[in-house]
């Protein structure tokens, strides 16, 4: 979690210090006295906080939660893509998570925070009172994308008002206490598929693993790889890839780096010699070995990355597109 920390005292710097230090994060202070206790200093709270919101995944704000409050507000946007926020008054008596409590972890971060204060976390959100199943801790635990949130609510809604949510897995995943193997109204289904699923009403979690094995001709434009992309992902849950996976010898690529780039995604790269190395039946072609020592790229790109093949090579428009899936824990 990559975390800023600031303070508005000079008593509160010696907290946001001490907190700074056990959080691997930056301490950040008004500019007029920074530099004296050690800290990055800022001269507006409103571009800083502007500037954190785009760079950090977690703020906490060592003062009164009223400050906070009046400097995130102009940045809300939704849980799922705000950073977690968190106020910690400067005796550390209370760490009170104010924005991202499950996904962008605010929650857990004010319990780190009053455990190394000696103070209470004071949590509010309804399933962590109730002591109940929350779809989006789980899911964030165990690195698994969201593909419904208005579904992911309900599900909440649900369980607070003690109605059964059935759960079902494609990878042998333990039902969640609190949720049923049986017959359901609502239900949640981990799968990497597209499909309605088992529940007259599912919320589908992809798990992040799937890996796509990308070749292109020289010059190819991001929406032609895009379109080939789409093709092999049928069936699959995009938000499940994972990473995208080439030969070197395209790792320049400006299609394929805007490709990636516009997905967030890592790109692996792997020698010839790398991909020849690769285990499995793979599809061969003489043109391909011709120009660049290898038989195969995008289906051995994506088994070197770590995957067991499940769609062989697509090819179009001078793009070819195979996509693996690496085991799920």
């Amino acid at each position: 979690m990559r975390a800023a920390v600031v303070a508005f005292t000079r008593r509160g710097t010696e907290l946001g210090r001490r907190l700074a230090d056990s959080l691997g994060a930056d301490l950040h202070a008004p500019a007029r006295f920074a530099a004296q206790v050690g800290a990055k200093g800022w001269d507006s709270l409103e571009v800083w906080t502007a500037r954190m919101w785009r760079e950090r995944d977690a703020l906490l704000f060592v003062g009164a939660c009223g400050i906070a409050v009046r400097a995130i507000a102009p940045h809300v946007k939704d849980k799922f893509t705000d950073p977690a926020v968190v106020s910690v008054d400067e005796a550390g008596r209370f760490a009170v998570p104010l924005l991202s409590g499950h996904v962008g972890g605010a929650n857990e971060l004010a319990r780190r925070v009053a455990a190394l204060t000696g103070g209470q976390a004071a949590i509010s959100t309804a399933t962590d009172v109730n002591g109940l199943f929350a779809v989006d801790v789980w899911a964030e635990a165990h690195a698994m994308a969201i593909t419904d949130r208005s579904l992911a609510k309900e599900i909440s809604a649900a369980l607070l008002e003690g109605r059964e949510v059935g759960f079902a897995s494609a990878f042998s995943h333990p039902c969640p206490a609190g949720l049923t193997e049986g017959p359901a109204e609502l239900g949640v289904w981990v799968t990497w598929g597209t499909g309605t699923g088992p529940f007259p009403r599912t919320l589908r979690l992809a798990p992040r693993g799937l890996i796509l094995g990308i070749g292109c001709r020289k010059g190819t434009d991001v929406k032609t790889i895009q379109a080939v992309v789409d093709e092999a992902l049928a069936g699959y849950e995009p938000a499940a890839v994972e990473r995208v996976a080439t030969i070197d010898l395209k790792q320049d690529e400006p299609g394929l780096l805007a490709f990636c780039a516009a997905r967030s995604l890592p790109l692996s790269v792997f020698s010839a010699a790398e991909l020849a190395a690769a285990e499995g039946e793979f599809t061969p072609s003489d043109f391909v070995k011709h120009v660049t020592g290898v038989d195969n790229v995008c289906e051995r790109a994506a088994v070197r990355a770590g995957g067991t093949l499940l769609v062989p090579k697509r090819a179009k428009n001078g793009v070819t597109v195979a996509v693996a899936g690496r085991k799920i824990p």
